[in-house]
């Protein structure tokens, strides 16, 4: 693994990452750096994120587009998440019939050290909310 050196861009790109609400993109996290006059570009933003990934401060996914999106990482370790597409909120999922599936599933197909990424995108209580409103006021 590189070590990444800790440079004060590197570090306001964790702060500006810690901020965000769920996951986000390096083009939207550079935009809001952009807008604060930081002078960080864009390359240093993707090289911090992905400093931060490998080391397990970040996590990072892929949109149902196939963007990379991060988030500051709240818990150490192999998880999984519920993503809403509208808003970007993520929250943390326990996933242990998905953990078994997938060893089992591994097992009977003659793989060891099988890995496995779940992400659940959906839309959160208050987008479906207001979607629906927006429905009934059409």
């Amino acid at each position: 693994m590189v070590v990444q050196r800790n440079t004060w861009q590197r570090e306001r790109v964790r702060e500006a990452l810690a901020d965000a609400r769920g996951f986000v993109s390096a083009q939207s996290l550079h935009a809001t750096l952009r807008d604060e006059n930081t002078g960080i570009g864009l390359a240093t933003v993707y090289r911090a994120l992905a400093g931060l990934a490998a080391q397990g401060d970040a996590d990072s996914l892929q949109s149902p587009e196939g963007e990379s999106l991060y988030r500051a990482c709240a818990t150490r370790g192999h998880h999984h998440h519920l993503i809403c597409r509208s808003c970007g909120l993520a929250v943390e999922i326990e996933a242990t019939d998905v953990e078994q599936w997938a060893r089992a599933t591994a097992a009977a197909n003659g793989f060891i050290e099988a890995e496995h990424v779940v992400d659940i995108f959906g839309l959160c209580a208050s987008c479906a909310a207001a979607r629906a409103s927006e429905r009934d006021a059409d």
